[in-house]
């Protein structure tokens, strides 16, 4: 695969880039410093067929470093380009404020036309990405974002502060950037000009900070955000790779009796919960009956026999299943239902129920299942 040069390196964008490049193949990824010389630039551009534009000043001291840090390392890099590597393509990470008039967005508007003038003079394609508020992994807290700053203090119980919590925020997943990013090396999935990546996450800058608040206190209560798809998604994962190495893990409640263990691991808000129990030899679990609520056993360890009656008919059935097989048995509204360790060891059993247990409401009928018609039986 051919050579790749990326400025601004060591920044944000930058790692999550290289990982995603080194994933894709490409060994020959050159890194180029904001403070690197000519002949340093030079050498990195030599061969390459395609240029990250990354690195960029959006926090300086003073005001009138944007022009220099922005559009006037653009134009080095451009005529260190057109001599290096005249035919290699530019991938631009610009920001949407280069629409606006302010020190920041002039500077990233002038730095745009830099590049799409040097496509011109050269022929080598330009694609610029505007970017919005980007987030993710490796973002730094103060610095590159306020999703950054509110993971970092929430995951270590530090406050944060929310000036404007109704302020409109747009964001972009760092995951989607990369991916969009990678597709222009490929002239044949290239966009010259402007490109765009996203989805772009509307929000505001309050719910941001309450959802992440609420990851930190799903570790107290073990229910979960809806954390699958889309912006809470991106955000919960922002949050755990925020977390420091010593809260990497976190101990949930152990109820323990003669008869074994159980421990809740997981609750969601609409799609029940999740937890295990042990049992020791001979021990026998459950004796009761739902109306509504289903549950769903997988053992993992161990020996079990489930017996089963029909709360009207009195039919029974029974099915015996181990740890050595990956069968899972539901239980049936309107069937009572146990479990007995029929092994000689302790067994382990996963549990989900398709709701998490209201104690004013629990739906849980004790009824003991009795004998079993051994001629409805069932053996796994």
């Amino acid at each position: 695969m051919s050579a790749i040069a990326i400025t601004g390196a060591s920044g944000f964008v930058a790692a999550n880039l290289r990982v995603r490049l080194q994933e894709l193949g490409y060994a020959d990824i050159r890194p180029i410093k904001h403070t690197a010389d000519d002949a340093a630039i030079r050498s990195a551009l030599s061969g390459v067929s395609t240029i990250f534009h990354l690195a960029g000043v959006n926090r300086p001291e003073n005001p009138t470093d944007f022009e220099g840090g922005n559009a006037g390392f653009t134009s080095r890099l451009c005529a260190l380009a057109a001599d290096a590597a005249p035919g290699a393509a530019i991938i631009f990470s610009s920001s949407t404020q280069a629409a606006l008039d302010n020190p920041y967005g002039r500077s990233k508007k002038a730095a745009e036309n830099v590049l799409l003038g040097h496509g011109k003079a050269t022929g080598a394609d330009v694609t610029i990405f505007r970017l919005t508020n980007v987030f993710g992994k490796w973002s730094r807290p103060n610095y590159n974002s306020a999703v950054a700053t509110f993971c970092h203090n929430i995951a270590r119980d530090l406050p944060i502060t929310v000036n404007a919590p109704d302020a409109a925020l747009n964001l972009v997943y760092i995951d989607d950037v990369v991916s969009a990013l990678v597709t222009q090396i490929d002239h044949t999935t290239r966009t010259v000009g402007f490109a765009e990546a996203g989805p772009v996450y509307a929000t505001t800058v309050g719910e941001v900070a309450r959802m992440i608040e609420r990851f930190r206190v799903g570790r107290q209560s073990l229910v979960t955000e809806r954390v699958g798809t889309g912006l809470v998604r991106a955000l919960y994962s922002t949050y755990v790779a925020a977390l420091p190495p010593e809260r990497f893990s976190y101990a949930v409640p152990m109820h323990s009796d003669p008869r074994g263990t159980f421990v809740e691991m997981l609750k969601t808000p609409d799609c029940g919960q999740f937890s295990f129990f042990t049992a020791h030899p001979g021990v026998t679990r459950g004796e009761h009956y739902h109306h509504s609520k289903t549950e769903k056993f997988l053992v993992i360890s161990g020996k079990a026999e489930f017996g089963f009656r029909h709360i009207a008919t009195g039919q029974t059935h029974r099915i015996e299943t181990s740890g050595e097989r990956a069968e899972i048995v539901e239980t049936v509204p309107g069937w009572t239902h146990n479990i007995t360790n029929i092994g000689d060891d302790l067994m382990v059993v996963m549990l989900w129920a398709n709701e998490i247990f209201d104690r004013d409401n629990p739906d849980t009928i004790g009824l003991k299942v009795g004998p079993l018609d051994i001629n409805e039986a069932r053996d796994a």
